[in-house]
């Protein structure tokens, strides 16, 4: 039956220009974003490794208008998102 529940989101293909920030807001960097659902994202960074469990993803400079989220997996450049409440 969980599994069922774990059926993943349609993910839109959006190929868009977003901005990571971390805890406090600070040091905003660019990334794109690849594809986005209702519960997530991928996301491509330059460096993925300097990110950290937990970050803020949204699609302008001004860190206040994004979303929590948490990385769930990372391959090479290339990072999975949920979105956390």
């Amino acid at each position: 039956m969980a599994a069922a529940a774990k059926k993943r989101e349609t993910r839109k293909s959006v190929q868009q220009p977003g901005w990571i920030t971390l805890d406090g807001g600070f040091a905003a960097r660019p990334c794109v974003v690849q594809d986005l659902s209702s519960t997530g994202a991928k996301v491509t960074v330059d460096d993925p490794n300097a990110l950290p469990g937990k970050l803020r993803l949204a699609f302008s400079r001004d860190a206040r208008t994004g979303r929590r989220c948490e990385v769930v997996w990372r391959r090479g450049k290339t990072v999975g998102v949920k979105f956390v409440r």
